[in-house]
Order: C-alpha cells, then structure tokens, then sequence
C-alpha cells in the first residue's frame, strides 16, 4: 500500500527570501526576476519572520505615497502557516483550500528550507492526472 507523501517531496526547496529592513522595491525586484509571488521573510540569523506576496505590494501601491517610502517588515504577513518538513501532503492541501491559503513555508527545527504554492499544488496534481492515465493505459471512456 502506498503512503502519502509529505511535503518535502513537493515544496520548493531553498527559496528565495528577503529581509525584514529591505526597501519594497527589493522584494518586487527578487519577485520579478525569479517569477515568483511569494517571498519568506528572514532576519539576517535566518529566522522566519513572515511573507511578503506580490498581492500585498500591489494593494500598497494604491495608496497616495506609494510604497517607496516602505519597508518589507511595514506589510509583510507575521503570521505564515508553517509547516514542518514531514508534514503530510493531504494535511497541508486540506489546510490551504479549508483557509484559501495561497502558501505555506516550511520549516525544519524553525529554520526556513522551503515554500510550497498554489502554483506547486496545480502542478503536482497535473502529475498525479497523468501518471494515472499511463497506470490505467490511457483515457478513453468506458
């Protein structure tokens, strides 16, 4: 019988992060040029701080002042869901569509070691779908 996996089979490890002082445009920066929409936020010790999102800057850029002024720490997200690295898959999946979480960061002995998206999510199970045609020998109806 097959075990579902956890989490560090499908998370993305070692991502990109930002820290708490950086001016905004940093984090946007870091964003852009990875093409990513989340960013961890780490003190220079490498302690989880919290998240910023490409969401969360796109709000501030509304506002009469901008962002220029801004710091990552001054929006960022201080409460992530966190997950341990043996965390089981179904567990963190049921958790993010439960809360319409859009990621999760996971952590081992509290330091940061990966991120797992809505983006990841989609396309782990595009691969799920697939493998299960190639199991079942193809997709014709019945």
């Amino acid at each position: 019988m097959k075990r579902i996996p956890s989490i560090k089979t499908v998370m993305t490890p070692f991502p990109y992060s930002v820290d708490p002082d950086a001016a905004i445009a940093k984090a946007l920066d870091i964003m852009r040029e990875h093409a990513i929409h989340h960013l961890p936020v780490t003190s220079q010790e490498g302690d989880l701080t919290g998240m910023i999102s490409s969401r969360d800057i796109q709000l501030m850029q509304n506002r009469p002042d901008g962002v220029d002024a801004l710091q990552v720490k001054d929006i960022m997200t201080e409460e992530t869901y966190t997950v341990d690295l043996s965390e089981r898959l179904d567990s963190v999946l049921h958790r993010m569509a439960e809360h319409h979480l859009r990621s999760v960061v996971v952590t081992r002995k509290g330091k940061l070691v990966g991120i797992f998206t809505q983006i990841d999510a989609c396309g782990q199970f595009a691969e799920f779908l697939r493998a299960q045609v190639r199991r079942s020998g193809g997709d014709t109806a019945a």
